[in-house]
């Protein structure tokens, strides 16, 4: 009985699936819908930060020629700008939000697009993804020629960079990369065709 308890416990527990098939080891359902309010909160972060000081400069333009005189004058002085400078944050930080979480949505959904026709999961599926975005987000925004090959060059790098941390993550979870794999084929292949060489001149 102890024998038939011992090999049961030392049976390691299989290894859920998207440990080694998933990009960072997380399932695409989540994966995406994850780096998707991510990006909104990051872009509502930024955007009620610049939406709050914008909108407190544009009222104190506004109001120059008209300054209160009194005591009760400035306190609802300070009370409207305090309201139109929130009020403006929070417009901003919506817009903001909705975009950056637009376009990054864009990209991991592109990325998976590719992963699933390739059947592979791999950093030119990310490079790919990104520069198609920086390319539609350089069109919508009517970018110049070099204005247009800059954002290029950097999604480009943003891509490698990106998508190479995720290989080398794989890589450390098992998960199969197709260039990797090939390499490793490749020198597999190469070390075995030397040691054949080697054991017919031995011979």
């Amino acid at each position: 009985m102890s024998t038939a308890k011992e090999t049961k416990a030392a049976v390691p527990e299989p290894v859920p699936e998207y440990v080694t098939k998933c990009r960072l080891s997380i399932p695409d359902a989540v994966r995406i819908p994850l780096a998707s309010s991510t990006a909104l909160l990051i872009g509502f972060t930024l955007g009620v930060s610049q939406g709050i000081k914008t909108a407190g400069m544009r009222f104190r333009a506004e109001h120059a020629h008209k300054l209160p005189t009194t005591k009760m004058g400035w306190y609802f002085y300070h009370k409207s700008k305090n309201y139109n400078s929130i009020w403006g944050g929070a417009k901003e930080g919506a817009r903001m939000g909705a975009k950056i979480c637009f376009w990054t949505t864009a990209m991991f959904g592109i990325e998976h697009m590719f992963d699933a026709y390739r059947g592979t999961a791999d950093m030119f599926n990310t490079v790919t993804a990104c520069v198609t975005v920086s390319g539609a987000f350089s069109l919508w925004n009517r970018f110049s020629l070099p204005m247009a090959a800059r954002t290029t060059k950097t999604a480009l790098v943003v891509g490698l960079a990106y998508g190479g941390l995720q290989d080398v993550a794989g890589i450390v979870r098992g998960r199969p990369i197709g260039y990797f794999e090939f390499l490793k084929r490749r020198v597999g292949g190469f070390k075995n065709a030397a040691d054949e060489n080697q054991k017919e001149r031995v011979i």
